[in-house]
């Protein structure tokens, strides 16, 4: 595994500082269906947005620009979150990287757009483990057996176990991953939200993710500005997914205009 460094934030994100508000998961879940409603941008079209999002930050902060060769493990849930990390796997794939998903539930009792992603990881070969799947000599006892090894051996891990629906403390399987990616010490990038945060309150369950970078998308989620947030989130970065200012409005939050003119990635620190 490569040293780890701190990943860079651009100067322009940096250095200037603009007031972008917080949203609740209702909030975020009226966004959706406002996009997919009346614009008529899917919510598939959107997990791809997201997805590009997570693999280009990996890209330019994590890996310098260069993710060939490293080796990129995914946590992924059987929700949206999950294929948001699904779209990232398959894109990183796609520029060099050697990436590998653990998943939290069996490959047939994911559904919806998730199950999408996961049929197209499948046709390009990249590593999936189930829960049920061997990884000892014994198989009629699987595991994740694999998973401390993995896990430090990792340039980068991406936390798509839980979105910004769940509540209260991660369960089973997932729960399982959190405590073994925490352990192992290795640079976590969350996907929208740490897994184990709750979106709107912000109350942390146990176990929950200690990411290095939190990548919010669209706009940060009310619980990130909770002080409880503050150690799970690590530094929180707004990520644009094309969702315009004029949607946002419709819900009462105004956006300032081009926030992201200079760049689809802003620092924020809660206020």
């Amino acid at each position: 595994m490569s040293e780890p460094r701190e990943p860079a934030m651009p100067e322009s994100d940096a250095a200037t500082s603009v007031e972008i508000p917080a949203i609740t998961t209702d909030e975020m879940a009226q966004v959706d269906r406002i996009m997919a409603d009346e614009y008529g941008v899917t919510s598939l079209q959107l997990m791809e947005l997201a997805g590009h999002a997570v693999a280009t930050y990996a890209r330019q902060h994590f890996c310098h620009g260069d993710v060939n060769g490293k080796r990129i493990l995914a946590l992924c849930g059987g929700g949206g979150n999950g294929g948001d990390a699904m779209v990232a796997v398959r894109l990183l794939h796609a520029w060099g990287a050697h990436p590998q998903v653990f998943l939290t539930r069996d490959a047939g009792d994911i559904v919806g757009d998730a199950a999408h992603q996961l049929a197209t990881l499948r046709a390009f070969d990249i590593p999936i483990e189930e829960p049920e799947s061997p990884t000892t000599s014994d198989s009629r006892n699987p595991t994740y057996e694999t998973t401390p090894t993995l896990l430090p051996e990792s340039d980068l891990i991406l936390d798509g176990l839980l979105g910004f629906g769940g509540h209260g403390a991660p369960k089973g399987r997932a729960a399982e991953l959190i405590r073994a990616t925490n352990a192992a010490g290795a640079q976590i990038l969350a996907i929208d939200i740490p897994s184990g945060l709750d979106a709107t309150t912000g109350d942390l369950g146990t176990p929950c993710i200690r990411a290095k970078v939190t990548l919010t998308l669209g706009l940060p989620k009310r619980g990130l500005r909770e002080a409880t947030a503050r150690t799970a989130a690590g530094r929180i970065v707004v990520a644009d997914i094309g969702i315009p200012p004029q949607v946002y409005e419709r819900i009462g939050k105004h956006i300032p205009t081009g926030i992201f003119s200079r760049g689809s990635f802003r620092e924020w620190s809660p206020t």
